[in-house]
């Protein structure tokens, strides 16, 4: 009897295709994402998932699909999937660790310019006709916070953050940053959060979603921020307080935001943000690039390939389960 299996998105890259020949495959063709009711439904007898961030896969999931063998999210983060649940059934889950690399520090580093030069509030004011011959230039016009030769603190220095601080090089940045665990980088002065928090005229987040890191940016350290600072998060919503951060930035205490990510996605119509010209406002687009997720899809669709052929995942999050196994 060949295997089922559930995959909750058309996506893009080769490899997805080869899945259909090892497997019955059921793909959601919407419209929309997936709807946590069908999820659970669509999963009634499959031995195998593949899945997106946006997919909620839940112990009480978990626990309501019996035949599931393995599960492959594409996704680099995984907070969206219940992992110690796996664990006790020994479910491997797939990810794809190190492909958007490049390309979310590449989104990073243009939010950072962008609030920096103002360019969604100058786009905005073009736009509007109020770019009009009687205040076309004066000094002061629409003028923004130099990049060159200021500070940039990176908070987690793990792959993006190390990309970001490359980039940050080459714009004759001084470079400080704050990590969980030690770590030395060339061209990086490791400090403590205390001393990145005060030093830093730009500070960019690069942390994984974990109970450690969940609010790690509250009131109190975005209060100890440099006055005049520009906060961008392209890591995770939840590690940031957002009403404290709205009102740091509506009190004049730091200069602007760059964010990518939030606490609730969509983003709710009375969120704070929403309503500050100095906030850059992007819908979760880090990694969104078509080269890159196609890349992220075909890595999803090897790490299921390899489960429904018996082998090891080639990238898996919690490679214990096959040491559990014996």
């Amino acid at each position: 009897m060949r295997k089922k299996i559930l995959v909750t998105h058309t996506l893009p890259g080769e490899r997805i295709h080869a899945l259909s020949e090892l497997a019955d495959v059921n793909v959601w063709l919407g419209p929309g994402l997936m709807p946590a009711d069908s999820l659970r439904e669509e999963l009634a007898g499959c031995h195998g998932l593949v899945c997106l961030l946006t997919d909620q896969v839940s112990r009480e999931l978990i626990e309501a699909s019996p035949d599931l063998t393995f599960v492959s999210s594409m996704s680099v983060g995984v907070d969206h999937v219940d992992v110690s649940a796996l664990n006790a059934r020994g479910i491997p889950l797939g990810h794809t660790p190190g492909v958007l690399v490049e390309t979310t520090a590449d989104t990073a580093f243009a939010l950072l310019l962008a609030a920096a030069r103002r360019i969604s509030e100058a786009d905005c004011f073009v736009r509007q006709g109020a770019w009009r011959r009687e205040n076309r230039w004066s000094p002061d016009f629409f003028t923004g916070k130099d990049v060159s030769g200021a500070t940039l603190g990176v908070l987690g220095l793990g792959a993006i953050g190390q990309a970001v601080a490359r980039r940050a090089a080459a714009f004759g940045m001084r470079v400080l940053a704050w990590n969980r665990s030690p770590r030395e980088v060339p061209g990086v002065t490791a400090v403590s959060l205390e001393e990145l928090l005060a030093e830093s005229d730009f500070l960019s987040v690069h942390l994984a979603l974990t109970d450690e890191t969940r609010g790690l940016l509250g009131a109190g350290r975005i209060a100890a921020m440099k006055p005049g600072a520009v906060l961008v998060n392209t890591a995770r919503g939840g590690i940031v307080d957002e009403h404290a951060l709205a009102e740091a930035l509506g009190q004049g205490q730091l200069y602007a935001a760059g964010i990518d990510v939030f606490e609730e996605e969509p983003v709710p119509a009375d969120n704070p943000l929403l309503a500050l010209p100095n906030v850059v406002l992007a819908p979760h687009i880090g990694s969104a690039t078509a080269a890159t997720r196609a890349r992220m899809a075909d890595m999803a669709a090897n790490n299921a390939i390899a489960a429904l052929n018996g082998e090891a995942m080639p990238h898996c999050f919690n490679p214990e389960v096959y040491r559990d196994r014996g």
